[in-house]
């Protein structure tokens, strides 16, 4: 089976890739990634049989207005919070399986901070919004980008909108598709039209992805995107999930969910990647983010990733968020900020903090506000 698989990733020929494709499922049955993990391996990288003991924050509750997930968070140098809802992801539970997705603001400044939605502006199509990671930029005239990337109809772009502030709306610029982005997870950008993204998969059929998946087969990647130059600058990784970058802006920071790593590679002034080091964690590692007052990398965590795709009410999926300090030291410092066993929160998937008030989404559940 692995040959037709490396033929298959080779082929440029569309029939051919047809024929291997035909191969590929008379050689294997099709089961869904719901029923797919009952296989040892998987269960083992999914951390199957993992539990969490609670780990606290006093003065939290949750947010109003968010009950269907709040994949990504990114926040603003003042203290906006932008939010990532509403993503539908292929294998996965949905509370709003026919609602679009959106895009939410919360001001951390406030006493009281409300999660609202931003309108979108006219032209985009916003029925079939289905935003996944997100990021901001600030330009040097301090016009705010943010970067989304988006499924729409389970398919895969990064959609550039402009934050008007006085207005509470995005503007929308621009559509990105490449055929580098196959599987677009997260993003991190690094100017007003140039960023980097992972991809989950190298696949997009789902089909192929499950048998990627199932396979080990290592070939998710990160890509670096600008008008003039886009390439893969970073490969091998089992399923590449959350990226961010360091406060010096000399090193990028990779999550690689099912390998429970976080990859510490340095940037290169022609956008290349290097790696430096591979950080092992007990956990799924999803989205990354930076605690600005430290450098400090703050992770969406998901304990048990088989309770993620098998959704069950009565055993729900659990919620981990760490702490890891120094990463560039030969021994980082990793601490267990929050834990719970989904009895409050289902399905972490990153943590971001402002001024000693953190904010904790999930991949479909609901999101967290804590002050500490």
């Amino acid at each position: 089976m692995g040959f037709f698989i490396k033929a298959l990733k080779r082929s440029r020929d569309p029939l051919l890739h047809d024929l291997i494709l035909a191969m590929l499922r008379m050689l294997t049955s099709y089961r869904s990634p719901k029923h797919c993990i009952c296989g040892q391996i998987i269960k083992n990288r999914l951390k199957a049989s993992r539990e969490v003991e609670s780990v606290d924050l006093l003065n939290c509750h949750l947010i109003k207005g968010i009950e269907a997930g709040s994949e990504d968070i990114d926040i603003l140098p003042n203290g906006l919070a932008f939010f990532s809802v509403g993503l539908k992801y292929p294998g996965l539970h949905s509370f709003a399986p026919d609602n679009p997705g959106g895009i939410l603001m919360m001001d951390l400044k406030d006493e009281n901070p409300r999660a609202l939605e931003l309108r979108i502006s006219r032209g985009f199509n916003l029925a079939s919004f289905n935003p996944h990671g997100i990021s901001t930029f600030i330009d040097s005239d301090d016009t705010v980008y943010l970067f989304v990337v988006n499924h729409p109809e389970f398919k895969n772009t990064v959609e550039i909108f402009k934050f008007e502030e006085e207005e509470n709306s995005l503007l929308h610029l621009k559509t990105i598709k490449h055929e580098l982005l196959p599987s677009a997870n997260d993003i991190i950008a690094v100017g007003p039209a140039h960023f980097y993204a992972t991809n989950d998969h190298y696949f997009s059929d789902p089909f192929l992805k499950y048998l990627e998946t199932y396979l080990n087969l290592h070939w998710t990647n990160v890509v670096y995107y600008s008008p003039d130059e886009v390439k893969v600058v970073a490969e091998g990784f089992d399923s590449a999930n959350g990226i961010n970058i360091s406060p010096d802006k000399k090193y990028i920071y990779v999550a690689d969910i099912l390998a429970h790593e976080i990859h510490v590679l340095e940037k290169h002034p022609n956008m290349n990647l290097t790696q430096l080091k591979v950080l092992k964690l007990d956990t799924l590692v999803d989205n990354l983010s930076i605690d600005p007052s430290s450098g400090d990398i703050l992770v969406g965590c998901h304990p048990n990733g088989q309770k993620l795709f098998i959704y069950d009410p009565n055993n729900p999926p659990s919620s981990e968020v760490l702490r890891i300090q120094n990463i560039l030291s030969e021994k980082p410092t990793v601490t267990t900020v929050y834990a719970n066993n989904g009895s409050v929160l289902q399905g972490s998937s990153v943590a971001s903090v402002y001024d000693r008030k953190l904010l904790i989404g999930t991949m479909y559940h609901r999101a967290l506000y804590c002050q500490f």
